[in-house]
């Protein structure tokens, strides 16, 4: 991800206010929607990247 918040960095700066702050920031720029296309005839992964890259 491009526009990633870095949570460690506020908590270790300033503790859970900041941590709190940075929570609300980053959930502002987070889009309302995707821009997924999802062609049904396609039986490939919709996203490519795996997911030890997302976080899971």
């Amino acid at each position: 991800q491009d526009d990633n918040a870095d949570l460690r960095e506020a908590l270790r700066a300033g503790g859970e206010p900041a941590l709190d702050d940075a929570i609300a920031e980053a959930i502002g720029r987070k889009p309302k929607g995707h821009d997924f296309i999802i062609d049904r005839r396609n039986t490939g992964p919709a996203v490519s990247r795996h997911m030890s890259v997302t976080g899971g």
